[in-house]
């Protein structure tokens, strides 16, 4: 039996998260049952290799379309796209996207598909009104601190895009997007601005804003609607997609096309297979020693 200093058995030590010292042990004290409780990576997440992949689909499919914007933007600075044609191509966009969004999202009904339609509208008369704004409003700036700050903002839309959910809110879901995806989201906006301003006509910043924002705002409320609805669909889209981007910016430029085959390598094949040779070394410890959770007000 186990006696205090001045020689008096104590009674029997129970852990206890509040309540004081016990009599005859010290507040520190522990005996031998104390790691007896210890639990070692209980909520250590197993991942498997072939689902890390297919996570990492929908990030390579959107560097994909964003890879696909610039290549758009770089056809229509050389002028090799005119205004007619990128009108027509914007509409396309719009009409494909609805039609997308009928056949996959359930909530989406007659009603919403008319609210979208008018707000769009709005938005599309809006844009068409400040284009002469957006000709002439980085007149004063140099090419060059264009293209390092167009690039930057396309990193930083990029880095910060919230790859599991959408840019906008879908029809149906309960949380509106984060605060990190309307930064990115900022960003992409306003390097389309910058890109918008060096093209030669009104009628081209108009046709070059709409189409850039369509993507931004609505393909990944579009891929979104997709992968809830068939994951096999959404897989064979981002494959096919990831495809033809790699065919169009092959013909654009080497280097582009070199620099986005490695980051699509690395993001679908490299980072997985990091992210399990990891988790050999996590190793989470939980017992007896947690905080302790409070079940009722302190202040009383």
């Amino acid at each position: 039996m186990e006696t205090d200093n001045q020689g008096q058995p104590c009674q029997k030590w129970k852990k206890k998260a509040y309540g004081g010292i016990q009599p005859g042990y010290p507040d520190n004290h522990t005996d031998s049952t104390f790691l007896q409780e210890m639990i070692t990576n209980a909520n250590v997440v197993k991942r498997d290799l072939s689902k890390a992949i297919l996570d990492s689909i929908s990030i390579s499919q959107y560097v994909s379309i964003v890879s696909l914007v610039v290549s758009i933007w770089t056809h229509t600075l050389n002028s090799k796209i005119d205004e007619h044609s990128l009108l027509k191509l914007d509409i396309c966009l719009l009409a494909l996207g609805f039609s997308v969004l009928l056949v996959t999202a359930p909530s989406f009904s007659l009603q919403l598909l008319v609210k979208y339609f008018l707000n769009i509208s709005f938005f599309t008369s809006g844009l068409y009104v400040l284009a002469p704004v957006y000709h002439t409003l980085t007149r004063s700036i140099s090419s060059d601190s264009i293209w390092a700050l167009t690039v930057s903002l396309l990193v930083i839309h990029l880095f910060l895009h919230d790859y599991s959910g959408s840019t906008i809110r879908p029809p149906g879901a309960l949380n509106n997007p984060k605060l990190t995806s309307n930064i990115s989201l900022n960003a992409s906006i306003v390097a389309s601005v910058l890109i918008a301003s060096r093209l030669p006509s009104r009628l081209h910043v108009f046709a070059i804003m709409l189409f850039s924002l369509q993507v931004f705002l609505f393909a990944p409320l579009v891929m979104f609607c997709v992968k809830k609805y068939s994951f096999r669909v959404h897989l064979g889209f981002s494959f096919v997609l990831v495809g033809v981007t790699l065919a169009i910016t092959y013909q654009l430029h080497r280097l582009f096309f070199g620099t986005l085959l490695v980051l699509i390598v690395f993001i679908s094949v490299i980072c997985p297979y990091w992210l399990i040779r990891i988790q050999e070394y996590k190793f989470e410890i939980n017992g007896p020693w947690d905080e302790a959770k409070l079940c009722f007000d302190i202040s009383e």
